[in-house]
């Protein structure tokens, strides 16, 4: 599933990762599957997040030495390969488009974030993907056929995907980020203060107009929808 190129670098080979069954040989059945450790790595990742997932402790939860993982998922990042996949499964794929690409691609965007929060170490892990397995590739398909109605081509209408991806994994991890800080130390009531006093000092006279603008706080699932609706609103399809 891996292989080291000229310089040393690991690396994986797709077709071997994603076309094979991930079983070696011959014999008896192995009392174990790759779906069964790849569930199990990412159960710990929920739990613990991805620092909390090693190959010994995956072996231990599945019941297995970790030697015999190595036929499944000869290392880390392999497994990681495996685990982003496997949760994307939980992306619906089947339900029918409306036809309008904006409703249908904020519809992805908000599927994702919904995927990103059950799986809180997803957006990391994303950032270091190197290859799409068979569930992801299915979102992407229903991805390109939302943008069918639209003027793109078809590498314009993979940026706007990745663009999006991108765009969600990135608002998630802040907002995840943001709830921890401010469960454990009362930061955004802090900040709000910081804010209010150097909007004060009459240095900063377009961050003092935007601060005393009416305004009321937003839910982060009013929040994100906003945000969203910027970028795919003002996305140029021509």
């Amino acid at each position: 599933m891996s292989r080291r190129d000229a310089a040393g670098a690991t690396g994986i080979d797709p077709q071997q990762l994603w076309l094979s069954t991930g079983q070696r040989g011959r014999g008896r059945k192995p009392a174990f599957s790759r779906e069964a450790i790849t569930a199990a790595a990412v159960a710990l990742a929920d739990a613990e997040g991805l620092e909390g997932v090693t190959m010994r402790r995956v072996a231990s939860q599945v019941g297995a030495g970790v030697m015999s993982l190595y036929s499944y998922a000869p290392d880390k990042e392999t497994l990681l390969e495996l685990m982003v996949d496997h949760v994307s499964g939980e992306l619906p794929t089947a339900d029918p488009l409306t036809g309008d690409w904006r409703t249908d691609l904020k519809a992805i965007g908000h599927l994702q974030r919904a995927l990103m929060l059950r799986h809180p170490w997803l957006p990391a892990a994303l950032s270091t993907r190197r290859t799409l397995g068979p569930h992801a590739l299915a979102f992407l398909e229903r991805a390109l056929a939302a943008l069918r109605p639209t003027r793109l081509d078809g590498a314009a209408k993979l940026e706007v995907f990745s663009m999006l991806t991108g765009f969600v994994a990135g608002h998630v991890g802040y907002e995840i980020a943001q709830s921890a800080a401010a469960d454990s130390s009362g930061r955004a009531t802090a900040e709000a203060r910081y804010l209010a006093a150097v909007a004060a000092d009459g240095h900063h006279p377009e961050l003092a107009e935007a601060l005393a603008t009416p305004g009321h706080p937003l839910s982060p699932d009013a929040t994100f929808t906003r945000f969203l609706d910027r970028l795919v609103d003002g996305l140029d399809t021509d």
